[in-house]
């Protein structure tokens, strides 16, 4: 999606509520200064679209002992799929349960089919086309969007997928998380950062959409650190990031290494100028999926402030208004 720098209103000498005047960032029609997801499918499709998660009982290469066990030490023991309703159940049942809840917030709401916990094509090709073929089949499924792992595709799946984008659009996300390679390590990650360029330059021309995720405040990393995460995103070019802050999960790795010795960790203010650095160096028609993630209370250890999503969002968008800033500000195509 190109985006376009829209005129301001001139509103003379009036006072107009925040909420009325449009950013300067092309990409928006509200006050946001970057390329909201909500934006994207509103422009893409006309209507609200909910992201249903699902768990299709794959695990990854970094647990069953193939590169390693325990799986990444930031992820749960749910591979990021806490938020699922009905995990082992039947694929079918957990979509419409899904689908249901967000209807309940979103009436007209339609359906993204997003495979969630763990690496959804991490199995042997004949596999994943059995669990995954019949969702491209269901109406009420608009997109199908399946997390994985760089390690975890190749020519095959990638060629199956493409032929499958023919039917309902197909995005791909994998977790770059930081673009260090020695904090990856520190992580069980299992992979490093040639692998994950490696893949994406596989998917470009297959019509499969891309989104990468950042984590920012991992373990001994520093600004520069995190910046250079974004320009390795920025240089990457997937259609979409997702930046989400460090949650320390009671049940992973990193939340036992924190309950025995607690590490420094983001204040929500540190976050949100990291978060604004970020954007302005991103290219404008990347859709920012996420600004920071949910935190889920239950088993979040810390940080705390991480479970008041919408005042994260809020702070970040003030912030962008304090700096006259927006995405893409200080983009540089080279960088």
């Amino acid at each position: 999606m190109k985006c376009e720098r829209k005129k301001q209103a001139d509103t003379g000498n009036r006072r107009v509520p925040q909420e009325k005047v449009l950013s300067p960032f092309p990409c928006s029609d509200t006050n946001k200064r970057y390329h909201t997801y909500s934006y994207y499918l509103k422009q893409r499709y006309g209507q609200k679209l909910a992201k249903i998660p699902l768990d299709a009982g794959f695990t990854c290469p970094n647990r069953d002992g193939t590169k390693g066990y325990g799986g990444c030490r930031f992820c749960s023991s749910h591979g990021s799929g806490d938020t699922i309703l009905c995990s082992g159940e039947d694929l079918r049942l957990q979509y419409e349960a899904g689908l249901e809840r967000a209807r309940r917030k979103w009436p007209d709401a339609a359906g993204i089919a997003y495979f969630q916990s763990f690496s959804n094509t991490y199995a042997p090709l004949p596999d994943i086309r059995r669990i995954l073929e019949p969702v491209f089949c269901w109406e009420d499924v608009t997109e199908v969007s399946i997390a994985t792992r760089p390690d975890c595709l190749d020519a095959g799946k990638i060629s199956w997928l493409s032929k499958m984008g023919h039917i309902k659009p197909v995005w791909i996300e994998m977790g770059l998380q930081s673009a260090k390679d020695a904090t990856m390590t520190a992580m069980n990650r299992g992979h490093g950062t040639e692998e994950l360029a490696a893949c994406m330059q596989l998917l470009k021309g297959t019509g499969i959409r891309t989104c990468l995720h950042i984590i920012n405040g991992l373990p001994g990393e520093s600004h520069e650190d995190m910046m250079e995460t974004a320009r390795l995103v920025a240089r990457l070019k997937p259609d979409a990031v997702k930046i989400h802050m460090l949650h320390v999960i009671s049940d992973s790795a990193l939340g036992q290494d924190y309950r025995q010795s607690p590490f420094p960790l983001l204040s929500m203010e540190e976050y949100v100028q990291v978060v604004c650095d970020q954007l302005e160096i991103l290219p404008p028609e990347m859709v920012v999926e996420r600004i920071t993630g949910d935190g889920v209370a239950d088993n979040l250890l810390a940080p705390e402030w991480t479970v008041k999503k919408r005042v994260t969002m809020n702070a970040v968008d003030r912030e962008l208004v304090r700096r006259g800033s927006w995405q893409g500000k200080r983009y540089k195509p080279e960088q």
